[in-house]
């Protein structure tokens, strides 16, 4: 699906193609909110879910990816990614 046509959908459906086609990049928590960062179709979705509500928000694909990604950073575990030499 592209980006656009994307932000058109109605909130239901941008849910249901972020759960079928995006990439999960990072979770963290803002005040209330749990924030999940996705990739989809080569751009950054971030889906804000609270107790009452969910706000899907998209960045152009000319964001810088360092700064969207930042606020994931501490959330990340790069042990994961390290191999143990044998």
């Amino acid at each position: 699906m592209e980006y656009s046509m994307f932000e058109r959908l109605p909130l239901r459906s941008q849910t249901e193609s972020l759960a079928k086609d995006g990439i999960v990049l990072g979770r963290r928590q803002y005040k209330e909110w749990q924030v999940t960062l996705y990739s989809l179709n080569g751009v950054f979705v971030e889906l804000w879910a609270g107790k009452a509500a969910q706000v899907i928000s998209t960045f152009k694909k000319s964001a810088n990816a360092v700064a969207v990604v930042d606020p994931y950073i501490e959330q990340v575990d790069f042990q994961d990614f390290l191999t143990p030499d044998f």
